[in-house]
């Protein structure tokens, strides 16, 4: 039995889906190649128990040929020594079943500087009496002489998104190894074909 609490995929798409019950559900779609173990990390050499992997496949049409290899290199740590050698390859069935809670980490959007509006969910000014360059402002950062400076985390314009985002208590609906397809409840983060990390919880 392998002993591995957690999976990578990439993200495929969010559509819907009827549970049991007949209610409609948000769920999203994760393609979730087999896993290649590509080292084994040992007690003795490395100090833990532990796997590297591959995720997917760099594109054909890009780099140069000695290039080649999974499109991602990750690492899992363990807590014994694994059962798996070089070039064995671990499928998602393994490691999780319908029913199971997980929680998937990825990187959000990225929506490059943003304004407060967009980034805070300011209100922005009034659109009228008077008002002509105000309606997406911040409005004042600050008092006067005391403390004459601006706090630290004043929420102000700035770079949004691109950030490492977990998302808790997914459900596993179903998994699909013909398709390599594994279908989950809710929303992840990220874009489509974005790294994802699926942990048991």
């Amino acid at each position: 039995m392998i002993m591995i609490n957690s999976f990578y995929g990439t993200k495929f798409t969010t559509t819907q889906a009827f549970d049991a019950k007949g209610r409609r559900q948000v769920v999203s779609v994760v393609k979730v190649e087999p896993l290649v173990v590509t080292q084994v990390k040992t007690l003795d050499r490395d100090g833990y128990w532990g796997l590297k992997v591959g995720i997917g496949q760099k594109s054909v049409k890009r780099g140069a040929k000695k290039a080649k290899g999974p499109r991602f290199l990750r690492e899992i740590k363990l807590e014994s020594e694994p059962e798996l050698k070089p070039g064995d390859l671990v499928p998602v069935d393994a490691v999780l079943k319908p029913q199971d809670k997980v929680k998937v980490t990825g990187i959000s959007l990225g929506r490059g500087f943003a304004g407060v509006m967009k980034r805070h969910g300011f209100a922005g000014g009034p659109k009228t009496h008077g008002q002509s360059d105000r309606a997406r402002a911040p409005g004042s950062i600050g008092m006067r002489t005391d403390p004459g400076r601006v706090w630290k985390g004043k929420k102000m314009a700035g770079h949004y998104g691109a950030a490492t985002v977990t998302v808790k208590n997914c459900q596993v609906v179903s998994v699909s190894e013909a398709d390599n397809l594994l279908t989950l409840t809710g929303t992840v983060p990220g874009f489509r074909k974005g790294l994802l990390k699926l942990t048991k919880i």
